[in-house]
Formats: C-alpha cells, sequence, structure tokens
C-alpha cells in the first residue's frame, strides 16, 4: 500500500472519504445491534392477532349501496371468500364478513389482494377480519419512481443523495427509535447526535471531505441546534411539553414499560423537521461562497461573507415558508374543523395544538433564517483564509 503523502489530491480524498464513511458505517452498525438488543418479538403464530395478506376468492353476497349523504361512499357489508397468502395459515381458506362504513371502507373484488388481521384464540381457531387494502406494492413502486428520478435528474450526485436519504431514513427508523423507545435515551441529545451524524455522513457522500462539505456540515448543525433551542425556549414560556402532544396518553403507556422520555420529543419533532431545509440552505451558501472564492482568491472573508449574505437573503423568503405551509399542510383538517364550529379567538390561542404548531413552524423558519449567517460567517472565516 502507498504511503497516503505520495498519493495524489484527489486520491487522498478518495481515501479519508472512504476511511470517514467506513468508521461511521462501523458505528452506525454497532448502534443498531445495541440498540435492538434484548428486544423480544412478537410470535404470530401464537395466541392474538396478527396482521397477514390475502387474496378475494369470490365476492358471495354484495349487500352494499351507495349513500349519496356522504358524498357517494358504499356503505354495508359483503361476504368475501378469501385465501391467505401469509402467516401461520396460508393457503388456507376463509369466509368472512366485510363492513363498509362512511370512515371504514374496503370494497373488494374478485382477484384483490388485502391486508387482513387474524384473531388465534389460545386453542388454535382463529378468526379473520379485512383490515385495509394492501398498498405495499404501490407504495414501493413510488419509491423506485422517486429515486428513478433522483438518479436519472441527478445522475453520480443523484445516486449520492440516494445513499445519504437511506442512511438518514435507517437511523431514524432503526437506530433514534430503538435507543428511545428500547433503552429509554434522553431524546433532545440522542436526537441531536443523530441530526449531527446523518448530516455528516450525507455531506461526505455528496462532496468528500473537504473544506466545503464540512463548513456546510458545520453550518447545518449549527441552524439545526438553533432551532431547537428556540423550540425549547418557546415551549417553557407558554408550559407547553410533549405530554400536551394528542399522542401522549398512548406514549405514556408504552413508556412505562421501558422508559420512554415523552417530554422532549416535541422538540426532537422540530430538529428533525428544520434538519433537511437547514441542509439545503447550508450547502447552497457554502457553495456559492467556496466558487466565488475559487474564481477570485483575492476577495476578503468580509467580502465573501457580504457574498454569502446576498445569496442566503435570496433564498431563505422560500426556505422560510417551507415548513410553515409543511405544519399548515398536515394541520389543514384541523383548520376546517376550527373554522366549520367558529372556535373564538380566546380557546383558539389558547389550544394546545394551536401552540404547538406554531412553535413547531416558527421556530423550525427562525432556525433556517438564523442559518444564513451562521453559515455566511464560518465559510468566510475559513474558505477566505484557504489559498
Amino acid at each position: 500500500m502507498r504511503p497516503m503523502k505520495d498519493l495524489s489530491p484527489a486520491a487522498r480524498g478518495r481515501l479519508i472519504q472512504a476511511l470517514a464513511l467506513a468508521l461511521s458505517l462501523l458505528v452506525c452498525v454497532g448502534l443498531f445491534f445495541y440498540a435492538r438488543s434484548g428486544r423480544s418479538g412478537y410470535d404470530p403464530s401464537g395466541p392474538g392477532v396478527s396482521y397477514h395478506t390475502a387474496r378475494v376468492l369470490e365476492v358471495l353476497s354484495d349487500n352494499t349501496a351507495v349513500d349519496p349523504t356522504v358524498e357517494n361512499v358504499r356503505r354495508g357489508s359483503q361476504t368475501l371468500r378469501l385465501e391467505l397468502l401469509s402467516g401461520p395459515h396460508a393457503g388456507e381458506e376463509v369466509v368472512t364478513e366485510n363492513y363498509l362504513s362512511a370512515f371504514y371502507n374496503v370494497y373488494a373484488h374478485p382477484g384483490d389482494t388485502v391486508s387482513v388481521s387474524v384473531n388465534t384464540l389460545s386453542d388454535g381457531q382463529f378468526s379473520v377480519s379485512v383490515y385495509n387494502y394492501d398498498r405495499a406494492l404501490w407504495l414501493w413502486v413510488f419509491v423506485a419512481l422517486f429515486i428513478l428520478v433522483l438518479i436519472l435528474v441527478g445522475g453520480r450526485q443523484g445516486l449520492r443523495a440516494v445513499l445519504g436519504l437511506a442512511v438518514t431514513v435507517f437511523c431514524v427508523l432503526f437506530l433514534l427509535i430503538p435507543l428511545l423507545v428500547q433503552r429509554g435515551w434522553s431524546p433532545i441529545p440522542t436526537t441531536l447526535a443523530m441530526v449531527a451524524y446523518t448530516t455528516f455522513v450525507s455531506f461526505v457522500l455528496l462532496g468528500g471531505v473537504h473544506t466545503k462539505t464540512m463548513v456546510a456540515a458545520l453550518g447545518s448543525f449549527g441552524g439545526v441546534a438553533l432551532a431547537g433551542g428556540l423550540a425549547w425556549s418557546a415551549c417553557k414560556l407558554v408550559h407547553i411539553s410533549g405530554m400536551n402532544m394528542d399522542e401522549a396518553e398512548s406514549l405514556l403507556l408504552t413508556a412505562v414499560d421501558n422508559g420512554l422520555k415523552i417530554k422532549g420529543l416535541l422538540i426532537c419533532g422540530v430538529l428533525i423537521a428544520a434538519q433537511g431545509a437547514v441542509m439545503d440552505i447550508a450547502m447552497s451558501i457554502t457553495s456559492a461562497v467556496h466558487e466565488l472564492h475559487t474564481v477570485d482568491p483575492s476577495l476578503t472573508p468580509r467580502q465573501l461573507f457580504r457574498s454569502g449574505m446576498n445569496i442566503g437573503r435570496d433564498a431563505m423568503g422560500t426556505m422560510a415558508n417551507t415548513l410553515v405551509l409543511a405544519f399548515a399542510g398536515t394541520s389543514l383538517n384541523m383548520m376546517i374543523f376550527i373554522y366549520a364550529y367558529d372556535v373564538s379567538y380566546v380557546q383558539l390561542i389558547n389550544t394546545d395544538f394551536v401552540a404547538i404548531e406554531v412553535i413547531r413552524a416558527l421556530s423550525g423558519s427562525i432556525g433556517i433564517i438564523l442559518t444564513v449567517p451562521l453559515v455566511a460567517f464560518i465559510s468566510a472565516a475559513l474558505l477566505g483564509r484557504k489559498p
């Protein structure tokens, strides 16, 4: 193996990138096994309810009718003959009633694949009921379409973006959540560590271990931390905690068994939601400042900072809308409900739901805005001194 000093700068950069990714991967794998160790799995063949897929072989009777009072939704019941496709009873045929209402509405046809709940008793007998449409195939088709479009448009960078996204999703689903639920780790420090790790890996995948990518990673983490700090301060001022969330009661039942800490989960949601938008604007400013310095190395840090601020001001107007509109979109049904029932201002402004959504949206947006001067300053200070 050649000494690193004998390698070309490009080869040396690729080697450092590979070593950094390999080390981070080892840390990720180690945490994965640690987080999930000792977790007992559910036995689908034992007593209880399990969920599987089934094919509709025949509609024996159809007693449904269109109800014009609920936007022409079919209501009534069907008698279905099903073949179970998965689970301990795969291959067996059963007959079950499928009840349709305005809100629970799975209208089956012969040949359809549906998901079913199988309730198994202690003596081995079981009953089957229709749970929902089987959506797995089409959901994975949309995921594949997203990946394909990203690679076709982005080329090699698109592929690296897919890998970075895969790492982020893996860390959230298989590291962060098990560490919070299974191990009872403190939510805010754990989420901050996850944000720092995924930000670092994403930028290294996209641009390697260079000053530009490290500046963007540092600025991104700073912006996310600012958003989290603002959310924490706002929650303290208006007396909001994780216990005010709609899911708090259900989470509290889970926390009894495994030590899950609920109060910090609201801030964790802000940190995760702000990460993507902050990374976007941080990389945009850092790349622009880096290009300016490459074209004209005589530019001083002050001049680079001013240019970075001008670029950031153009971008932060739309970026600030990102989180506000995202939270507004997820809360649209509730806003319609509030409008329909003409809720008074005093009741509305003092509702936990409104306070939580305002804190989420505005703290994330302020974090995005503050990322602009932070990244402009760091990139100007570091890149401006680099020959």
